[in-house]
Formats: C-alpha cells, sequence, structure tokens
C-alpha cells in the first residue's frame, strides 16, 4: 500500500520543478537509519545527506552533513561560535517540523522553518540522496542543484569516519 505523500515531500517536489531541477523519486521499505536509507535507494552511504535539527545557543537550525561521517560537536560549535549545541528531543522536532527522526531532509526556509547549514563532505560527491519528509520516499538529484535551490550556508562540521 502506498501512503499519502507527505506535505514536506509535496513541498521539495513542487520547489524542484518550479526551479527545473531534475530529480528521482523513489519509494522503499522504512528506512530510519542512513545505512538502511542507502540499501533501500540502492546507493553508496556517502552521498546521504543526512539532516539534523540541533539548538545551537538560542536558535534551532538544520545541519545537514554526508551520512558516513560523525557530526563533530566540538568542531561545529567553534565554527559557529557557540557553547551550547544540542540535538533536537524527538518531541521538538515533531512538534517543528511535524516530522520523526530520519525523515528530516536538507531543506531549510521556505520548506522547514530553519536555517540550513551543509557541511562540505556533501559537495565531494555528484549526487546527494535524503528521506523526504516520510521514512519510505527519497529524492535524488545532482549536488549542485540541491546548493542552487536549498542554499545551505557551507561549513566544516563533520568528523573522521567511525
Amino acid at each position: 500500500m502506498t501512503d499519502a505523500p507527505h506535505p514536506v515531500l509535496l513541498s521539495i517536489r513542487s520547489l524542484l520543478e518550479r526551479e527545473g531541477v531534475a530529480f528521482r523519486e523513489l519509494e522503499h521499505g522504512p528506512a530510519k537509519t542512513c545505512e538502511d536509507s542507502a540499501r533501500e535507494r540502492g546507493e553508496p552511504l556517502e552521498i546521504g545527506g543526512k539532516c539534523l535539527l540541533m539548538k545551537a545557543g538560542k536558535d534551532f537550525g538544520l545541519f545537514a552533513l554526508s551520512a558516513a561521517l560523525p557530526l563533530d560537536s566540538k568542531k561545529l560549535r567553534k565554527t559557529l561560535g557557540e557553547r551550547r549545541l544540542r540535538f533536537a528531543t524527538e518531541e521538538e522536532l515533531h512538534e517543528m517540523t511535524g516530522l520523526v527522526s530520519g525523515a528530516v531532509p536538507p531543506f531549510g526556509e521556505p520548506i522547514l522553518p530553519f536555517p540550513l547549514h551543509a557541511d562540505e563532505s556533501l559537495l565531494a560527491n555528484e549526487r546527494i540522496a535524503f528521506n523526504a519528509g516520510t521514512l519510505t520516499r527519497s529524492i535524488i538529484l545532482a549536488t549542485g542543484d540541491w546548493l542552487r535551490v536549498a542554499k545551505p550556508r557551507v561549513l566544516s562540521y563533520s568528523g573522521e569516519p567511525d
């Protein structure tokens, strides 16, 4: 049975179509982890764009990085000039986005109401893949097109591969 498209997916699809961006949309089995998502998509883990909702100082923001790399919170705090940094709780994530962990796409305003920050690790790949508002739908597109339409602030905050 096919799920009805999530409003976030519909917004991303609309933005990409409006901007003339070629993309591939996949429906797949539930994929909560980055590894599950890569397996379901049949794509390398590295091109996955995991996106985390985090509170840096007083404000929340979205932080996207390659699914193959961990977030280096010390590096991110230093880069942002913030002493405090934490992940949004499951409750905060759902309340502020209507999404569950693992379904957050790397799109800030106007799709999600937060500034978007992208780790430079995402720029190493020709394409980016991500769960788009649900654990059962993914979008894959050229990284250059994603940068053009998502307009992230590119920083460096990934750690070394595990």
